[in-house]
């Protein structure tokens, strides 16, 4: 979508904000020991008092059956799209949770995401979340207005791969949105290996285009999985993975980012 109209903009901002604030009170809620269920349920409990509905509850693809979930709640080499019905086993220590948060409000939605260490990670694990906040950033540096999309692939693509050693999984990406969840263009996080593969890819940042961007990265390979008809998507070799996602307006000037904020969010979470 593009907006240009101040009250657009504005009501864009706020819904994005509006993830922001969930992610914050979310920070001081994790613990180890709760379900994903109990974490879905302070999700769905935040979003009523910020005055939002959940843009994933119910949503609906091809060959799905509807998002049971108000958050998608993906731990350890869950990649995205994990719900509060996929395991009841507690999050543990040493756990990774990125918690993926879509609202509507005002007319608009706001979708961000953000990887949790649950207490105490590895070092290795550490410098995987180091490396999604790094490659988030440097991609959305990148999104200048004029410039063809496939800018933000490839310096997302040369921090993970080339600067970290790690995978950006293949077949998923970001989105535009606006009023809807989703929509053109596809934003790969890779570049194209063959003509045809990524048709958006010269497609060039225009002012007041709203881009949801997202890498999502893994120890191991880049390829993934996922049970027929279900949403939890996860990594084929099962290695652990990340999520992070920011809501992006074109402008010319340069990339706003509208959930500015989340990069001052903690790695780690629940230490008490």
């Amino acid at each position: 979508m593009v907006v240009s109209a101040q009250r657009d903009i504005d009501r864009a901002f706020a819904a994005a904000q509006c993830v922001v604030r969930v992610h914050e009170r979310l920070v001081e809620f994790l613990r180890a020991g709760q379900t994903l269920a109990e974490i879905d349920a302070f999700v769905a409990e935040t979003l009523a008092d910020l005055d939002c509905k959940s843009a994933f509850l119910r949503y609906r693809i091809p060959s799905h059956p509807p998002f049971p979930s108000h958050s998608c709640l993906s731990r350890n080499e869950c990649i995205v799209h994990g719900t509060h019905t996929m395991t009841d086993e507690p999050i543990a220590p040493g756990d990774l949770l990125s918690v993926d948060i879509g609202v509507k409000h005002q007319g608009f939605i706001g979708d961000a995401a953000w990887t949790y260490g649950i207490e105490a990670v590895t070092d290795e694990m550490q410098r995987l979340m180091t490396c999604g906040r790094a490659a988030l950033a440097a991609g959305i540096a990148a999104m200048q207005a004029g410039r063809p999309l496939i800018d933000w692939a490839r310096a997302v693509q040369t921090c993970v791969e080339e600067e970290y050693g790690f995978s950006l999984v293949r077949g998923l990406g970001g989105h535009g949105y606006g009023h809807t969840l989703h929509g053109a263009p596809f934003v790969s996080n890779v570049l194209p290996r063959h003509a045809g593969e990524w048709p958006d890819a010269f497609t060039t940042f225009k002012p007041g285009m709203l881009i949801a961007v997202e890498p999502m990265i893994a120890i191991g390979g880049p390829e993934i999985f996922s049970e027929h008809k279900q949403w939890p998507i996860f990594t084929e070799d099962r290695s652990l993975s990340v999520h992070y996602e920011s809501d992006v307006l074109i402008t010319e000037e340069g990339p706003r980012d509208l959930t500015e904020g989340m990069d001052q969010l903690p790695d780690l979470v629940g230490n008490v």
